[in-house]
């Protein structure tokens, strides 16, 4: 599989599924433009993937601020011309209380980082895409838990089955114009803040980070598919 001379914008590369997708595109030979808030994560991100800084580049910026995006876009078009698709991995979670306590500030936040920013950010880069006749594709991390609710995560969920009609959504309203758009809905991923937090649990049974970065590769070379929010479980 090959992307050599396209290039793609991934969001939260220096986080840990992050890292893991960008040394996937790498190494399938995408030009990419690494985002993050921590510029010296990201360059030492690019010195660990082989520093070709004409391929890697870092970009900062606040992707809940519509103009920070479009600044970010025309930054990313002047360094590499034009973008051909993006990966989104940016997101949280938190547990909350229960909804009858008519407490928002945890909704406020889930929905800001899990569906606000997927709306304005993927929407931002879908038009230019348009805007410039770019084919491509649009890739969400999601989250398998935004299938149904759960007690004391009525805010998180709420937010992920946001961000996944988002998703689908898009992909029909893209489809003429040759931009796929899909989602990955992975069980618990494997990472160093997962393992401290569930000492007890059997890691084997979790989603590597790098199986995420192969699927999302998957999805930029797979011209066929739009519309799908795959999820992934461990292969044990």
């Amino acid at each position: 599989m090959t992307l050599k001379n396209k290039t793609y914008l991934i969001t939260g590369a220096s986080g840990n599924v992050g890292r893991a997708i960008t040394r996937a595109f790498a190494q399938a030979g995408a030009n990419l433009a690494l985002v993050d808030m921590n510029t010296d994560a990201l360059i030492a991100l690019i010195a660990e993937i082989g520093g070709d800084t004409n391929r890697f580049k870092p970009f900062t910026a606040d992707l809940g601020n519509p103009e920070a995006i479009d600044t970010l876009l025309a930054q990313i078009d002047g360094s590499f011309g034009a973008v051909d698709g993006l990966v989104h991995t940016v997101g949280g979670f938190a547990m909350g209380d229960p909804v009858h306590a008519g407490k928002l500030d945890v909704f406020d936040r889930m929905m800001n980082l899990n569906a606000r920013i997927v709306y304005l950010l993927a929407g931002k880069v879908a038009s230019y895409m348009i805007d410039k006749g770019v084919k491509g594709s649009i890739s969400i991390m999601l989250a398998r838990s935004g299938a149904k609710g759960s007690k004391n995560q009525a805010a998180y969920t709420a937010s992920k089955a946001a961000a996944t009609r988002i998703m689908e959504s898009m992909a029909l309203e893209l489809k003429e114009h040759g931009i796929r758009v899909n989602g990955v809905s992975p069980s618990i991923i494997d990472t160093p803040q997962n393992r401290s937090s569930m000492p007890n649990a059997d890691p084997k049974n979790w989603v590597s980070p790098a199986d995420i970065g192969d699927l999302m590769v998957f999805l930029a070379i797979n011209e066929a598919m739009t519309g799908a929010n795959i999820e992934i479980s461990a292969w044990s």
